[in-house]
């Protein structure tokens, strides 16, 4: 390898110094990161925010305003009233959403304790089946018994940590409140003014950048925007797909909850990869206070559902427009929930798929150019 000259020397040794030095001190960088990432979280949050409803407010000015007549003061108008309709749409179907769970899940919590003198008659006749100790029997019948005392017993002798836990849980909740509000209204800030942000955006490039730069970020700006926009919509498409054969699925064959459940499998698939398995687990639950038997056959239908999802909705619908492989789809979102939660699962797909672009059009550009080289390599060996 020949290098041109002392600068290139340079560089390489304070990329690798700098790469020791991450590797040594990454803990510590880590922590750095998620100070700051903690600090900044509601703006960046807000950002996030702004691209997933950018989509909706760009498909109201478009569908629903595309005809009328450009005024002076229609101008005006069109974007915060497009702002309103599209935030007033995503509280609704969270509001939706809620309405059906959460009573739900009350109904399900009293069922299942009216129900636990039919659990403890079935749980002993299986353990009877299969020859089990007598004094095993018992032991289980007494936690039937006792399943409400246990509960008492247990918060009365923890009092103190279930007092402190609430505290937490409503302090936590008050945070989470408050930086979604910050968040949200960053994000309306962001929509509503975009055209002149980017307009002063583009000024300051120009004071400080030369023009080769300035066209290569464009570039990755207008990439990010539409995988992020493409992955919103197809991912969105996903979920309504398969929460409406999940619906037909259910009625077919007798499943309680049918909406319920179907609603919730639905809202979880904009989740990637880890969504089915969230949405299958809670869907399981509430069927399984009613019964079982129908609890697990929800479960082999969701399994074979999801297979054709994998199979031929997901790659069709949501694979192709963000054009990432499985793999990386999976490293994505694993990342993501180890970094962010369920909101970093959410943008950690578009996002990979931003850079799998950028990285894979920078490698072919960079064969491109060394062509004759790499043939000459390739006869050497």
């Amino acid at each position: 390898m020949k290098f041109k000259s002392k600068k290139d020397i340079l560089l390489i040794i304070t990329y690798i110094a700098l790469i020791i030095f991450g590797l040594v001190n990454f803990g510590k960088i880590i922590d750095v990161l998620s100070y700051i990432v903690n600090i900044f979280s509601p703006f960046i949050i807000g950002t996030i925010l702004a691209f997933i409803l950018n989509v909706l407010v760009n498909f109201v000015e478009r569908k629903v305003f595309g005809k009328v007549k450009d005024t002076k003061t229609w101008m005006k108008l069109k974007r915060p009233i497009s702002i309103v309709i599209s935030l007033v749409l995503v509280i609704c179907i969270i509001y939706f959403v809620m309405n059906l769970l959460i009573p739900q899940l009350k109904n399900s919590v009293s069922l299942f304790t009216d129900t636990l003198p039919e659990y403890k008659e079935d749980v002993v006749r299986i353990m009877n089946r299969f020859d089990m100790e007598e004094s095993s029997i018992n032991t289980v019948g007494e936690y039937f018994d006792n399943f409400s005392k246990i509960i008492t017993d247990y918060i009365k002798g923890n009092s103190k940590d279930v007092i402190s836990m609430t505290t937490e849980f409503a302090s936590s909740i008050f945070g989470i409140v408050s930086s979604a509000v910050i968040a949200i209204v960053f994000a309306i800030y962001i929509i509503a003014q975009k055209e002149t942000l980017v307009r002063q955006f583009d000024k300051v490039m120009n004071a400080y950048l030369k023009p080769k730069v300035i066209d290569k970020i464009h570039e990755v700006t207008n990439l990010a925007n539409k995988s992020f926009s493409s992955f919103v919509t197809g991912q969105c498409t996903e979920a309504l797909i398969i929460g409406t054969l999940c619906f037909i699925g259910m009625v077919i064959f007798g499943l309680p909850y049918a909406s319920t459940v179907s609603v919730l499998i639905g809202f979880c698939a904009l989740i990637p990869v880890f969504g089915s398995v969230i949405g299958t687990i809670l869907g399981a639950f509430l069927i399984l206070m009613v019964s079982p038997v129908k609890a697990i056959i929800f479960v082999i239908f969701i399994i074979v559902l999801q297979q054709i999802d994998n199979s031929f909705i997901y790659p069709k619908v949501v694979g192709k427009s963000i054009g990432l492989p499985g793999m990386w789809v999976l490293l994505s979102v694993t990342v993501g929930a180890r970094i962010y939660g369920i909101l970093g699962m959410l943008i950690a797909t578009p996002l990979c798929s931003m850079l799998y672009i950028i990285f894979s059009k920078t490698v072919n550009e960079k064969l491109k150019k060394n062509k004759i080289a790499i043939r000459v390599e390739e006869k050497k060996a």
